[in-house]
């Protein structure tokens, strides 16, 4: 055993929940967002803007025509491996090699690719870690192992966690349109309480393809920490600290809500409120990119997942056009009424004793 702990330890493998759970896990929301996410808005651009360069294609592959964010959309399985695998700290030969085995395990994953390359990735890559550097035909051996082991993986675990991932995310949104009221707060609390933990909320929508109105009150949730942290406590952060939170992540807010958990109180009950307006009375839904779904307002890339999910609609005949109605439910879900619950809620907080000035100082 002491032997097998030293070869761990010399591989840099170690096998923790964090090591898979948080740190694969976020790296695999990056990955998605250099691709598919980015992708997204590049046609939207392209489309909306009439764009010609954009909208044209500039490759022929296998007879499909691609167009650039085509392009990057492609490559979302490869880009999730590797940024899997620098995560785990994979050497050169093994990060390659990933490219290879992300892109069989989403294509084999269908629609649950996400959640088929998170597992695949960790797997191929540490297996790839052990094997690399033991031979002195290294450049040969590290790519052979790492490639096989990729594509075995991905025909043997990809199709069924696919297949597993659709299921549970169709069983969300199928339970949203059934209660949107208790879905809606649940959604919502729960991806938005993700959104701030140091998971990434964006792979879990991902990988669990979540849109619909469960894709939109996961996007109220988010909006809500993001924003809602960003409002409450401008007084301590001022503008840098509106714009960090605000447009980046609230995640900034982990090491004081360890200091103080009362603090997270208002940004979680603006999600529980936010969600179910969201569902019931906008019936806002989020039929973009799933990865849009657990962004919020970082980089606005929630509003506009919805927007594209709009756009996707009218396009396919199943919207017939952008409302005034449309407009204002996104606006009040996205950052009014963020802006307005939660100061409130924190304010009857302070006034009670839970919550002190400082608490949020970032």
């Amino acid at each position: 055993m002491e032997k097998i702990n030293t070869f761990l330890k010399k591989k840099d493998i170690v096998i923790s929940a964090r090591w898979y759970g948080i740190d694969a896990l976020s790296a695999m929301a990056q990955g998605l967002f250099c691709s598919l996410l980015i992708g997204t808005i590049i046609n939207t651009i392209g489309t909306q803007f009439h764009i010609p360069w954009l909208t044209e294609p500039v490759a022929v592959i296998g007879g499909t025509e691609y167009t650039v964010g085509g392009l990057a959309c492609a490559m979302s399985g490869p880009a999730m491996a590797v940024a899997i695998g620098r995560a785990l700290n994979s050497p050169p030969l093994v990060l390659f090699s990933l490219i290879t085995a992300g892109f069989a395990s989403n294509a084999l994953g269908g629609a649950g690719g996400p959640l088929a390359v998170l597992f695949v990735a960790i797997i191929t890559a540490e297996i790839g870690k052990a094997a690399a550097g033991e031979t002195k035909i290294d450049i040969l051996v590290t790519p052979l192992v790492t490639i096989g082991v990729g594509v075995g993986l991905s025909a043997l675990l990809a199709p069924p966690l696919g297949a597993l991932a659709m299921k549970v995310g169709n069983l969300i949104m199928w339970a949203t349109e059934l209660q949107p009221f208790l879905m809606g707060i649940l959604v919502a609390v729960i991806v938005g309480m993700a959104l701030t933990l140091p998971i990434s909320s964006a792979a879990i929508c991902a990988a669990f393809g979540l849109t619909g109105l469960a894709g939109g009150a996961a996007v109220a949730g988010c909006c809500a920490q993001m924003i809602g942290f960003a409002v409450m406590s401008f007084k301590e952060n001022s503008w840098g600290g509106l714009v960090s939170q605000g447009l980046g992540t609230s995640m900034l807010q982990m090491g004081n809500i360890v200091k103080n958990p009362k603090i997270w109180i208002a940004p979680t009950l603006t999600a529980a409120i936010t969600g179910p307006i969201s569902t019931c009375i906008f019936r806002m839904q989020m039929n973009g990119a799933p990865v849009s779904s657990g962004m919020g307002t970082c980089g606005m890339v929630g509003p506009i997942g919805v927007y594209t999910g709009w756009v996707n609609d009218i396009a396919a005949g199943s919207k017939a056009a952008i409302t005034a109605w449309d407009w204002t439910g996104l606006i009040l879900i996205s950052i009014v009424l963020p802006a307005v619950i939660c100061p409130l809620i924190n304010g009857l907080l302070k006034k009670i004793g839970w919550v002190k000035p400082g608490d949020t100082k970032l």
